[in-house]
Parts: C-alpha cells; sequence; structure tokens
C-alpha cells in the first residue's frame, strides 16, 4: 500500500516538475529576478531527479540512490529553494542588489562534498544544512503572522510545506533507526505531497508569488512613504483604475503603474498595503472582478470567457477563480441570480 503510494506520488511530482518548469519559463512575476527564476527552475529538475532515483530504487531496486550523484542532488535542494523564496520572503531591496557572486558560491560550494565525503556522512550532512535554510523560513513565515488576516491561505499553504521540510529532516535523521527502504518510501511520499499542496495553492491563488511578496513588503520594509503625497498619489492611482481603465491590460504590473505615478515599486506596494490594507494584485483583480460583474448583468449574451478576457484576465480559470474568491459564486451562477431577481 505505501509503496503504491509512493510510486504514484512519484510519477505526480515528476509530472508536476515538468509542467511547473514550463510554466515558470514565461512567468510574468519574474521580469527582472533572474537568480529566483532560475533557482526556481533548479529546484523543480532537482527534486523530479530525486524522485526519478526514488522510483528506481522502489521498483528497480537500482543503486541510484548510494551514489555521490544522488547526494549532490540532495544538496542542491536547500541553496535553490533559499534563493527562489529570498525575493518572495525578505523583500529588501538594496540587500538583493548588493547580493555577489561570492555569496552565491558560498551557499552551493558545500555541493562539492558530495563527490569527496562517503553517502553515510554526506546525506545526513545535507539534510542537516538543509535544517539551518528550514530555520530561516520559519524566521520568515514567523515575521509574515501579522498579514495572516490577508492572507489566511497563502501562509497556510507556506506553513503546511515548511512542516513537510521539517518532517523530511526528520526522517532524514531517523534512518538510522529504519531501514533505507521505509526511509526512501517516507521520502518519496512527502516529496509527493510538497507538490500537491503546491500545485493546489496555485490552482487556488495563481498570483501567490505576488501575494506573498506584498504580504513580505508590508512586514519587512522600512517606511518609504515619507515624502509621499500620499492622497494625491491615491487619487492619482483611482484616476488610472475608474477612467483609464488600466486594469483591462492583461500585462499591467506594479512596475508600470509605479512608473506612471512617478513612484518607486516599493513606494507604490507600500502605499496600497498601508492605506488600503491589501496587496497590489488584490487591488487590481478586485477592478477587474467589479467591472466584470457590471457586465454580466448588463450583458446576458456576452460569454463568460469574453468578459473576462476583456477586463483582463488572461484566461478561463483565471477568471473564475479570481471571481469566486472575491463575490464567493461563480460567475455564471452570479450571472443567473441577478438576471432572476
Amino acid at each position: 500500500m505505501i509503496q503504491t503510494l509512493a510510486v504514484l506520488l512519484i510519477g505526480f511530482s515528476i509530472f508536476s516538475a515538468i509542467l511547473l518548469s514550463i510554466a515558470h519559463l514565461d512567468y510574468k512575476e519574474y521580469r527582472g529576478k533572474l537568480l529566483s527564476q532560475l533557482s526556481s527552475l533548479l529546484l523543480l529538475i532537482t527534486l523530479a531527479m530525486l524522485q526519478f532515483s526514488h522510483y528506481q530504487f522502489i521498483v528497480n531496486d537500482s543503486e541510484w540512490v548510494k551514489s555521490p550523484f544522488y547526494s549532490f542532488l540532495l544538496f542542491i535542494v536547500a541553496p535553490s529553494f533559499y534563493f527562489f523564496s529570498r525575493q518572495i520572503l525578505k523583500i529588501e531591496a538594496d540587500d538583493n542588489k548588493n547580493l555577489s557572486l561570492s555569496i552565491i558560491v558560498l551557499h552551493f560550494l558545500p555541493i562539492s562534498l558530495a563527490f569527496f565525503l562517503p553517502q553515510e556522512l554526506s546525506l545526513p550532512l545535507a539534510f542537516l544544512i538543509g535544517s539551518g535554510y528550514v530555520v530561516w523560513v520559519a524566521k520568515m513565515i514567523y515575521k509574515l503572522r501579522e498579514q495572516r488576516s490577508r492572507f489566511k491561505q497563502e501562509i497556510l499553504a507556506m506553513g503546511i510545506l515548511f512542516f513537510i521540510a521539517i518532517a523530511v529532516i526528520f526522517i532524514a535523521f531517523m534512518e538510522f533507526f529504519t531501514t533505507s527502504n521505509t526511509f526512501y518510501l517516507l521520502y518519496s511520499i512527502l516529496i509527493g505531497g510538497a507538490f500537491f499542496i503546491a500545485d493546489l495553492t496555485l490552482l487556488r491563488s495563481p498570483n501567490i508569488t505576488s501575494e506573498v511578496e506584498d504580504a513580505a513588503h508590508a512586514t519587512y520594509v522600512s517606511s518609504t512613504l515619507n515624502h509621499i503625497d500620499c492622497e494625491t498619489s491615491l487619487e492619482q492611482l483611482q484616476k488610472l483604475m475608474e477612467k483609464d481603465r488600466i486594469y483591462t491590460n492583461e500585462n499591467i504590473n506594479l512596475s508600470e503603474v509605479a512608473e506612471i505615478l512617478k513612484l518607486s515599486p516599493h513606494q507604490l506596494s507600500e502605499l496600497i498595503n498601508s492605506k488600503l490594507k491589501k496587496g497590489f494584485s488584490r487591488y487590481i483583480r478586485e477592478y477587474r472582478i467589479n467591472e466584470a460583474k457590471k457586465q454580466l448583468i448588463e450583458e446576458p449574451k456576452a460569454s463568460v470567457l469574453s468578459i473576462g478576457l476583456s477586463v483582463g484576465f488572461t484566461s478561463q480559470s483565471n477568471f473564475y477563480n479570481a471571481f469566486k474568491e472575491i463575490t464567493g459564486t461563480a460567475p455564471g451562477q452570479f450571472r443567473k441570480k441577478h438576471l432572476s431577481d
């Protein structure tokens, strides 16, 4: 039973890693964040290869998991996850800009140990190093607790992934008290579970990256609004939304709007977070949904998809998820209810 579950989750993990890698190659939220994008791709590829190694061991009794290459993969996971999440969980612009190549190399330097140490030493060392990064993630998630009322689903998902990481480290050190087969079965299941939670979260909150960035920015960054006329900037922003309807541009982003308002992206993000109590992505989605609600009633013959696309969404699924998130009901149900009243 456990072996069957492990094999199924291994297949799911590899398939998910491939799809997520393809999606991340052209994900607009990664514009200007090359290190974060490359790290996410490296993380996905590494996890997929780990799962393939587990499959070879469980099904074909292969010795891949006993090779230096497997240790090499384990050492990659922690630093690649760190650099992927760094810009999301710790939005400190100056710190990120000053991130030197030597610092990046230092984080990946332990990888070389995989080829010099015997596996009975390299595996626990890889997980020990990984536990240090897990502590960092725990600290960042804890700091986001002030934003939990606005980002409940996102922070809950992050918390679940954190506890999966804790479980991985726990069973890694429990390998000394369990059989190798049990260890790799459990490890495969936990990685598969992490992919499942990540996929489910992305389906429910496609903009989770920008949402968590907004939460982190509101938590960590010192005020950038000291010399800004906030009321005037908010009035200009409202004009852009209600008169110019820039939210209908499917590619609109924080940097472009900030440039129009002659603000920095951090200033605009803080302005919306502090004054309107929401993130930029949520702010844009609310305008799109309000316009969609109006069109659904005033244009009963227009398809739900055409309305979703006209207000700035890129697909029916994104429109449906956002509409249900904000209104609590599906677009079709909303139209039917209000046209029958």
